[in-house]
């Protein structure tokens, strides 16, 4: 757990003043000075200040020096008289010394800074970097260069898209937006009650500007900050070369409303990217900055959903309690790096399944896919009734991922880039995007870890009689798979909206991009890339400590992309870890047919604070004896009116008891990889292989056996052996 806030007070401005230089009075001291720093790891500051605190008995005068000059000054007693903060200013870039003299004792520590633009542990800068300071209202990026590299500005060129910080008022208006706070009270003012209980005007301070070369945003409530943080982590898919920008969530009004502080960053943003260890590293960043400013927090909580969510359980299992002390994951994944082995099949068999007469009802494709499937969802590509969640929540992000000629962003800055034709030198794929963690070839590609050799499409199906022995040999020697990134071309209509002109260029499949045959060839993972991704800490192992409420609207009706069982999928990882998730509880809340409904987010964030003072006042209950009453397994109406609670309304999932009151009243489906036979909780890259022979011997096709031409059948589909999960 964190320590309580230096200096707890509600104005702004005196949180400030509390960082302010000022005299250091005597002190009794029984024994060596101790340091450390509040506001990161001392190998991991950055920007040039660290909020440092001195620990002292009582007794002897105390001394700070920076690099052997004084620094004294900056720091003031905390509560309780025993220990020192300040923020020291003035590092160099590398090595530092802080040393602190309290009579006949010494200490030092040393602290390693690095630049405010980064990196500490990320690897090399990307390039070419989009910058989009003056888009977002900071004015344009600062030149960096005069060797024409990266966007034209005043006086050069920039890079890195640095800009100043920019500090503002804002309030919050009747009509719900935030507006410019003008010299006078507006009329449209409106006000917010803290958690706390206080009534104050909703005028917030907010701080803009660039950590890590990614656009950062600190705000709060002027009179009302009630001590504790949110870190907002936002969604959706992006191939990185791009700044980003703030979204709405930047501005959560109803955690400033409550008096939390907001944390946010277009670098902890997946539509920026996907590169949770350049991600993690700008979430530090931004946490050093709050504290730095604002003392430590009673905790920060994490809240976010989708792509936001799979950054909680990711940076809360490789930093600890350094992001945020406590997680409200929505809409959640385990991770993304793993989705990408089953949702690389979906164009695959979508394409086999569209042009065989077999497949023609939606709702029998499950039997394959594993997702939910509809004849009634109307299809966004037919326009005609008949979908499914491969379709309508994931089609066009395979080629996305791997095809590195694949470009959907035409953002005007573009044209404000030098060298001129830059942008047609990136190679647009998630694997090139993370080059430092997969590797490149030989060939010049980034490493792929896409595999489905030996994968064998539909065989629970085949098992429960939903398919046929013949439709499970043809589904497997005519499925296909991808082509390597070289070999590649770019797609064609919808993808590439100038070709649609061209009813030939129909292919929502990416059917250009695969190997087809019959049988088709299967593609190999790389196994560099395949060991380096699964040691680098972008693959959710289950090693999470901190309170976790997983929260979801149930979305599976309407073939949403955020399939539910992924909230069990990181439990089972978790229990997989060390046979423990007592951490974690999960909650749906049913959604209306036209969409979400109730906002369970509200009472997630009461629960966790009690959740979080419970730790405070007992810790040595750890997190799953703190649980507050309402901390537990739920499920509730499209009215947010709970609907089963306890230990046992999930049950059936993950165990072989009788469905739960939750598990019955809300239907899980799975992925391609699980009907094939793989685990519930997924992860597998690359599956060991057994011969034909064996898997038939073992009895893996359950009541059939194949006669002398289908075992031939089989081992010329699967040369190489077959799955043994």
């Amino acid at each position: 757990m964190k320590t309580v806030a230096l200096l707890k007070v509600s104005a702004i401005t005196a949180v400030i003043a509390c960082l302010v230089a000022a005299p250091v009075p005597a002190l009794a001291s029984r024994g060596e000075p101790a340091l450390d720093v509040l506001s990161s790891r001392a190998d991991r500051v950055s920007g040039g200040d660290a909020l440092i605190r001195v620990q002292v008995s009582q007794g002897m005068r105390l001394k700070v020096l920076r690099n052997g000059e004084d620094v004294t000054a900056a720091f003031k007693p905390d509560p309780g008289g025993e220990s020192f903060s300040g923020l020291v200013t003035g590092l160099i870039d590398g090595d530092n010394t802080i040393k602190a003299l309290a009579g006949p004792f010494k200490e030092t520590l040393k602290l390693r800074n690095h630049p405010i633009s980064g990196p500490i542990f990320s690897g090399p800068h990307q390039y070419p970097f989009l910058c989009k300071t003056e888009r977002s209202g900071l004015g344009p990026p600062v030149a960096d260069n005069q060797d024409g590299q990266g966007m034209r500005t005043t006086g050069g060129w920039s890079r890195d898209c640095f800009a100043p910080v920019l500090t503002e008022r804002l309030y919050r208006s009747t009509d719900g937006t935030f507006k410019t706070m003008p010299a006078e009270r507006p009329a449209d003012m409106t006000t917010a009650t803290t958690i706390d209980g206080r009534t104050v005007d909703f005028v917030v301070r907010r701080e803009r500007g660039v950590i890590n070369r990614f656009l950062y945003s600190i705000a709060m409530l002027e009179d009302g900050y009630n001590g504790r943080a949110i870190y907002r982590f936002d969604g959706g898919v992006g191939i990185g070369h791009d700044q980003g920008t703030l979204g709405g969530s930047a501005l959560d009004a109803y955690g400033l409303g409550k008096g939390y502080a907001i944390l946010y960053s277009s670098g902890t943003r997946t539509s920026t990217h996907y590169n949770l260890i350049l991600g993690g590293e700008t979430a530090l960043m931004v946490k050093e900055r709050f504290i730095e400013r604002y003392g430590v927090p009673l905790y920060t909580v994490g809240v976010g959903g989708s792509g936001g969510a799979l950054q909680q359980y990711i940076y809360g299992q490789n930093y600890g309690t350094e992001v945020i002390d406590a997680a409200i994951p929505q809409y959640s994944y385990p991770d993304m790096v793993t989705q990408t082995i089953h949702v690389g099949d979906c164009e695959l068999l979508e394409r086999y399944m569209d042009h065989n007469p077999r497949w023609a009802s939606w709702d029998a494709r499950t039997a394959l896919i594993g997702m939910n499937a509809s004849d009634t969802v109307d299809n966004p590509y037919t326009g005609k009734p008949g979908s499914d969640e491969c379709v309508k929540g994931w089609r066009g992000l395979t080629p996305l991922t791997m095809n590195p000629l694949w470009s959907s962003s035409n953002d005007p800055e573009w044209a404000k880039m030098d060298p001129p034709g830059v942008k047609d030198t990136v190679q647009w794929t998630h694997w090139d995007d993370l080059r430092e963690v997969y590797g490149v070839a030989p060939d010049g590609y980034a490493r792929s870890t896409w595999d489905n050799v030996g994968v064998q499409y539909g065989l629970t199906s085949l098992v429960k009689g939903l398919i046929t022995p013949a439709e499970f040999l043809d589904v497997n020697a005519r499925a296909g798979s991808w082509k390597e990134s070289k070999d590649m071309v770019r797609e064609g209509c919808p993808f590439t909206p100038s070709l649609c002109q061209d009813p030939a260029q129909f292919d929502p499949w990416s059917a250009r991009n695969q190997q087809t045959g019959d049988p088709a060839p299967r593609r190999t993972g790389d196994p560099i890339a395949i060991k380096n991704v699964e040691r680098s800490g972008l693959v959710f192992k289950g090693d999470i400590a901190i309170p976790v409420i997983d929260w979801r609207h149930y979305l599976e009706d309407q073939l949403d992309m955020h399939d539910a069982h992924q909230s069990f999928v990181s439990r089972q990882r978790m229990l997989n870890y060390d046979g423990n998730a007592g951490n974690q509880v999960i909650w749906f809340t049913d959604a209306r047919p036209d969409g979400p409904a109730f906002d369970q987010t509200p009472e997630a964030l009461r629960v966790m604070d009690q959740w979080m003072a419970n730790l405070r006042a007992r810790p040595w209950r750890g997190v799953a004896g703190n649980k507050p009453a309402a901390a537990v397994d739920r499920c509730f109406s499209t009215t947010g009116a709970q609907i089963a609670a306890g230990p046992h309304v999930w049950d059936g999932i993950l165990d072989h008891h009788a469905a739960g009151a939750c598990t019955a009243r809300f239907p899980l489906y799975s992925t391609s990889r699980v009907v094939a036979g793989g685990p519930l909780e997924g992860g597998v890259y690359k599956c060991r292989l057994q011969p034909v022979s064996r898997a038939i011997a073992r009895g893996l096709y359950g009541s059939w056996r194949p006669s002398p031409e289908e075992r031939a059948r089989l081992e010329a589909i699967f040369p190489s052996g077959v799955c043994d999960y």
